[in-house]
């Protein structure tokens, strides 16, 4: 039973992928079901009989005709219903007494009509399709305008323009309850990513707050320390007390704070330092043994660069030399260089490629990201293209500014208050 289930299953899914297979088939019945239908008789008080007439040749191609014409009912259904009216109007005008039954192709088209047309043009061409019909067969017909056989040509052609509209009508519902599902799980998705948001930065904003509370204590507890530690050991010495503890608590409110911004498949946070320039050697081993040429022009690390600032430096290398290595094309070399002038700090990397050195126009996600980073400190970042071919990524980090700011007293105080 379920070897015949999976297969009747893939026997239905083959035919909606091919309609035309199901057209040709479908097609196929209608003939076989005129054929047969115009082999009987009803003769006058002997009931209906079968095999006492045949067909014409007229009626034989009229009904072949109808029956081809159903195979492109889905491509074009108000075409093949008007060559179907018209086969069926020629065999009651026309053909042979009583007439073929080629009305059976026209049932079918005024169906598909109905089915896959809108309502209006619906009642227009069914309208239109019954009266014609049930004309051409009161009038021209052989039996008489009231017989039932004419009334039965009425019926068959409006019960399909209803069961045609009534299927219509369904599946019209039955997209729109999909639709709503659909709309109403992208709702409920996107109003749950919206509260994830919500919460993430209200858990920022008091992340913001703690940190900036106990490094404001710190910087307070420090300078104290620093006052008072020639003259007065045994209060520096408490100070210094109290530094140690407002660090102790501002880092186990980060480490729980952070641990709640995590996702649940993030890697465990890296305990080893941030990487910098300091570790720049290793990088360009790296980038070299991976198959790209690189050349350090000139490396000016004195006196070292702020953390962020370093990181930063180091980040933009690492993107634009990645970016060179895949985008640079064969035979590509690059070229890093940092230096400081005056206050601030410029790296460049470029390279002689011939396909870029960027992802995507200029505009990927990794120029993103060190722009934003770049940005973020106060400074500039600028890629594109080089005069005469390959790529040119120059970033500006302000360094001596800050470093100075931070060395008057005071101004670490400033700076956990202002956060």
């Amino acid at each position: 039973m379920t070897t015949l289930g999976t297969g009747v299953l893939r026997v239905r899914h083959w035919l909606r992928d091919h309609p035309l297979a199901l057209d040709a088939a479908l097609a196929l019945t209608v003939l076989m079901a005129m054929l047969i239908g115009s082999f009987a008789h009803s003769g006058a008080g002997e009931g209906r009989t079968f095999g006492t007439r045949a067909p014409a040749v007229s009626s034989l191609l009229l009904m072949v005709s109808g029956a081809v014409a159903l195979i492109w009912r889905r491509r074009n259904p108000l075409a093949v219903l008007a060559v179907t009216a018209g086969l069926t109007v020629i065999e009651l005008v026309v053909g042979s007494d009583p007439p073929a039954p080629v009305v059976m192709s026209t049932v079918i088209a005024l169906f598909t009509v109905a089915a896959r047309t809108d309502r209006p043009t619906t009642w227009r061409v069914g309208l239109l399709t019954v009266a014609a019909l049930t004309a051409a067969a009161m009038l021209f017909g052989p039996a008489p305008w009231y017989s039932q056989e004419n009334f039965g040509v009425f019926a068959w052609t409006g019960l399909a323009g209803a069961a045609g509209d009534a299927v219509r009508s369904r599946r019209a519902f039955v997209d729109a309850i999909r639709e709503r599902a659909e709309r109403a799980e992208r709702t409920r998705d996107e109003e749950a990513r919206r509260r994830v948001a919500e919460e993430r930065l209200r858990i920022a904003r008091d992340l913001h707050d703690v940190v900036a509370h106990h490094i404001a204590l710190v910087n307070v507890q420090a300078g104290v320390a620093a006052h008072v530690m020639d003259r007065r050991p045994d209060q520096a010495k408490e100070a210094l007390a109290h530094v140690r503890e407002a660090s102790r608590s501002a880092l186990d409110e980060l480490r729980a704070t952070v641990g709640l911004l995590r996702q649940s498949g993030d890697p465990a946070a890296p305990t080893e330092p941030a990487p910098g320039l300091a570790v720049l050697d290793a990088l360009v081993d790296t980038v070299r043994r991976a198959g790209l040429p690189v050349e350090v022009a000139c490396t000016d690390r004195r006196p070292p660069l702020p953390a962020a600032v370093d990181l930063a430096a180091y980040r933009v290398i690492q993107e634009a030399l990645t970016n060179v290595r895949k985008h640079a094309g064969p035979g590509a070399k690059a070229e890093v260089s940092v230096v400081r002038v005056g206050s601030t700090a410029e790296i460049t990397v470029i390279d002689n490629g011939s396909g870029g050195g960027c992802d995507g126009d200029g505009g990927g996600h990794g120029l993103l990201g060190m722009r934003e980073r770049v940005t973020a400190l106060g400074g500039t970042l600028t890629a594109g293209p080089r005069y005469g071919g390959g790529f040119r990524v120059h970033a500006i980090l302000p360094v001596e500014a800050r470093t100075a700011e931070s060395g008057k007293p005071g101004a670490a105080g400033r700076t956990g208050e202002d956060a």
